[in-house]
């Protein structure tokens, strides 16, 4: 599915549930799961795996992939990448640093959230109303954990680029049905991050076989073409 979203110049791979044997871990993976139950490593086993496969499609030998001090993903040096895990879906993408700036990608079920008082934490008044709306245009969709994917692709790819913390609120996001795309706008001023003034991102979606899919990619080229004083919105 994700190839669709995120085609060349990225490389993906994905696995719908674990397979039914062990999936090898590096030495210095197999620390963040020690004494974890036997579903979230192979939870955490299978994702890993996916990211390899991905990476080998950019012609990287097979190697542990660390986390960093949040728990991101450290990847090889040269690329760029984003994994997620959810109920029978795991996932990964990769790129290299001279063609994708960053890229976050994020999997949820297609299940609505659990509470009223879940879905106030993570959004706004005018973010409810919108959801409203999307729920009128396709009952079918749970576009209030449409809602939530998205921002957290938001956030993976966000983190990379400034090494700092961003917050459901300090995101809003509006959703476009006919494109499958959406627009997140960051409530705080812009930041220049790596040499980009960031004041938003564009993203993907998909809504297939049970699940919701976002994802953000930021082309290497924005870059180049920021410019501080007149702030621009990154897009994929």
């Amino acid at each position: 599915m994700i190839e669709e979203l995120l085609p060349v110049p990225h490389a993906v791979a994905e696995a719908f549930g674990d397979p039914p044997g062990p999936v090898p871990l590096f030495a210095e993976e197999e620390r963040y799961v020690a004494g974890a139950v036997p579903g979230r490593r192979r939870e955490f086993a299978t994702t890993r795996a996916c990211a390899r496969a991905a990476l080998a499609r950019l012609g990287e030998a097979p190697g542990p992939i660390p986390r960093g001090p949040r728990g991101a993903p450290v990847w090889p040096a040269s690329t760029v990448g984003s994994m997620t895990h959810c109920s029978g879906y795991r996932a990964a993408v990769v790129a290299r640093c001279d063609a994708v700036l960053t890229v976050g990608l994020d999997a949820e079920p297609n299940l609505p959230l659990s509470s009223g008082r879940t879905l106030e934490m993570f959004t706004s008044r005018q973010e409810r109303l919108h959801l409203a709306e999307l729920s009128s245009s396709d009952p079918g969709v749970c576009w209030d954990r449409l809602l939530f994917s998205a921002k957290e692709s938001v956030y993976k790819a966000w983190h990379p680029l400034s090494g700092s913390w961003l917050g459901f609120e300090d995101v809003s996001v509006t959703v476009d049905v006919t494109s499958q795309s959406f627009t997140a706008g960051l409530t705080q001023p812009g930041s220049l991050a790596n040499g980009l003034w960031v004041t938003g991102f564009r993203g993907v979606w998909t809504v297939r076989r049970g699940l919701v899919l976002t994802a953000v990619s930021v082309p290497a080229a924005s870059r180049a073409s920021s410019r501080p004083r007149s702030p621009g919105r990154a897009s994929p």
